[in-house]
């Protein structure tokens, strides 16, 4: 069990796995917004034999996918390397995040280990994976959310992970539905995560689909309940209206979640995607640093570098 004040949370390993990493925070609690989520999951059993967490191919426009991966429930951890000069976002740091620094909070910009932002821009890459980017083209909404000239739009192949994709979570008790956003390869490695482990109600369609933010039925910046792993991921209830998402202000508490939300089901969700969210991982921080200190290599050509060889047992 992992205890947070005023909520007990049960962490959610893969069935039939051992456990997936150290446990989350509560729901949101960013820009004075409360805890949120239930006290308890329907999770899956964690018993049997360990089989450690399943490689998933990353994929996108540069240097191929043949042999690259990243792995589910990895540590994450290693040495942060400072990208040179020349390469695509220079002077940042990428990789050295690990598993019980992946959550975040309500807050568009959260979840960068040591750091409380508001927005993502200029940061580093800690888990290697760019932030999710919102968009302007609705027109609406702080500027902080108006990322896409830094990162690209969603549907940008060179992310890490290949272009933002989505999922729905429908709880199997409830009318709740949440959606998963962030690259496809995470997408889809936290399908198979969060149906292993959470009572879901339509499992038919179970599968990353694009994500187009200039589509007002999409999900939007003001229905995140949590980010996650640098807000490279995040959860988002349908439904549900943050207004405080949209300002500037960070002083402006967030909308409570409504008290119709299943908080078991969410807290399932959680700590699913905190525990089995696929990270780099240590053992290729002594090749990042050797690509990154490649003149003729950019930021771009290392992700497809990286591959993710150590398992949670």
């Amino acid at each position: 069990m992992v205890y947070v004040p005023g909520i007990t949370r049960r962490l959610y390993p893969r069935k039939g796995g051992g456990g997936g990493g150290k446990g989350g925070g509560s729901i949101g609690g960013g820009g004075g917004g409360e805890s949120g989520g239930g006290s308890t999951g329907k999770g899956g059993s964690s018993g049997g034999s360990s089989t450690g967490g399943r490689s998933v191919p990353l994929s996108g426009s540069t240097g191929g996918s043949s042999g690259r991966s990243i792995t589910a429930y990895g540590r994450g951890g290693g040495s942060a390397t400072t990208i040179p000069s020349g390469q695509p976002f220079a002077g940042r740091s990428v990789g050295g995040g690990t598993r019980d620094q992946v959550f975040g909070t309500r807050v568009y910009g959260s979840g960068y280990p040591g750091q409380a932002n508001r927005g993502v821009t200029g940061l580093n890459f800690p888990f290697v994976f760019w932030p999710i980017v919102w968009g302007g083209t609705l027109g609406y909404g702080a500027a902080y959310l108006h990322d896409s000239n830094e990162y690209g739009d969603p549907s940008n192949s060179s992310r890490p992970g290949g272009p933002m994709t989505q999922a729905a979570f429908s709880d199997a008790n409830s009318n709740n539905t949440f959606h998963l956003l962030a690259d496809n390869a995470t997408v889809a490695s936290l399908i198979d995560s969060v149906a292993a482990n959470c009572s879901l109600g339509n499992t038919t369609a179970l599968t990353p689909m694009p994500l187009n933010t200039s589509d007002p039925s999409q999900p939007r910046p003001e229905q995140a309940v949590q980010y996650y792993r640098a807000s490279s991921v995040v959860l988002t209830l349908d439904g549900y209206n943050d207004t405080a998402a949209l300002t500037n202000d960070s002083s402006i508490p967030d909308t409570p979640l409504p008290t119709w939300v299943d908080g078991s089901f969410l807290d399932c969700l959680n700590q699913t995607i905190g525990a089995a969210v696929p990270l780099v991982d240590s053992s290729n921080s002594a090749g990042m640093a050797a690509a990154f200190g490649t003149p003729t290599m950019s930021l771009l050509g290392l992700i497809w570098v990286l591959v993710v060889s150590s398992l949670v047992a």
